[in-house]
């Protein structure tokens, strides 16, 4: 088991990354603070984990909550249903939620945490290489709305993340791909050799090769937790992990959550994010067509959808959370391993790349 720390001061927390770790309760001893636990979790992770979870939580109280599967379920609804359940049931601000899923999971828990009795305690057990990569650390939760994606939420850290890279031999393909999205989006940010790490670890990833995806996990919340430290709720350089959010949340957007997967529309942005580079003259074209390579070999979209012009991107993108003063601001590379956060991007630019 390896174990990473996010630095926060007295909001410090674990990530433990391993095999198994489901099944060690001991784990989850040193973060529950009371006697009663809510798990919230989706209809397609609990019947394959929720039974193991509340196994190792047998000398809790323990309940859970059930929501049904799909980005489209991050929305208030589900969130009142949450919040419902722990006052009808009694529950108090010793409490602790636990997130067992994806990000949709994380991300709603999180806010019900940070809201619910002006907040309680929750631990995350992301289920799905996306989660276990970007959302489950540093503290971002949210619930969607229809004019945007993550518009109503707080920071509000974790107790522990415990990342088990056993629940990833039940993810879909799909899924899985969508998760190596934003894995290879540290390497364009901040890590260049950790982009060459993935051109040649390529099969070793597609075979769910314990030993490299435990690598791959740690390397990448490791850079997530160093970001976080120096900047928790976003005014600098954090800005930097939304590389190809930009895009992407308009196509998740514009698209219906959930018809393209997030990780599908961050692959498609930061696409778009690198050809933007190129007409600004910050990035080589020879850098797009690595990105390009790389994300395709994992079965990633490249291109945007067919039924998006202009109009729809721009819609979405002038409600973008980056935006100052009323300035788009984009994630841009300049290389592959460093990125910038630009404000001087014009419609022409746009334009051109869309």
């Amino acid at each position: 088991m390896n174990v990473l720390q996010v630095e926060l001061g007295e909001r410090s927390y674990p990530i433990f990354i391993g095999s198994g770790l489901l099944n060690k309760p001991e784990l989850l001893d040193d973060y529950i603070r009371g006697q009663r636990v809510c798990i919230i979790t989706n209809d397609v992770v609990a019947p394959l984990y929720l039974e193991t979870l509340k196994h190792s939580l047998q000398h809790y109280q323990v309940d859970e909550v059930i929501l049904p599967d799909g980005e489209a379920e991050k929305s208030l609804k589900n969130f009142e249903k949450i919040m419902s359940h722990l006052l009808a049931n009694g529950h108090g601000r010793d409490t602790t939620l636990i997130a067992l899923g994806g990000g949709v999971i994380g991300d709603i828990t999180g806010f019900a945490a940070a809201c619910y009795q002006r907040g309680i305690d929750f631990i995350q057990i992301p289920t799905t290489i996306l989660s276990q990569v970007d959302s489950s650390v540093g503290g971002k939760t949210a619930v969607n709305h229809p004019f945007g994606k993550n518009m109503i939420g707080a920071f509000y850290q974790p107790k522990a993340v415990i990342i088990d890279i056993e629940s990833l031999k039940t993810l879909p393909d799909r899924e899985v791909a969508a998760g190596i999205a934003e894995v290879v989006k540290y390497g364009i940010l901040g890590k260049r050799d950790f982009f060459e790490w993935l051109e040649d670890k390529q099969d070793s990833i597609k075979r769910a090769d314990a030993a490299t995806l435990i690598e791959m996990i740690q390397t990448c919340c490791q850079c997530k937790a160093d970001i976080v430290a120096d900047d928790e709720t976003e005014a600098g350089i954090r800005a930097l992990l939304n590389l190809g959010h930009t895009f992407g949340h308009a196509i998740e957007a514009e698209q219906g959550y959930g018809n393209w997967l997030h990780g599908e529309a961050v692959a498609a942005g930061m696409v778009l994010a690198a050809r933007l580079a190129v007409v600004m003259n910050l990035l080589e074209v020879s850098d797009v067509r690595r990105i390009e390579a790389l994300l395709s070999s994992f079965d990633l979209p490249i291109t945007s959808p067919t039924d998006m012009n202009f109009d729809a991107y721009m819609k979405h993108m002038r409600r973008d959370k980056k935006n100052l003063a009323g300035k788009l601001r984009f994630i841009v590379p300049t290389s592959i391993g460093t990125s910038e956060i630009r404000d001087d991007v014009t419609e022409e630019m746009l334009q051109q790349v869309l």
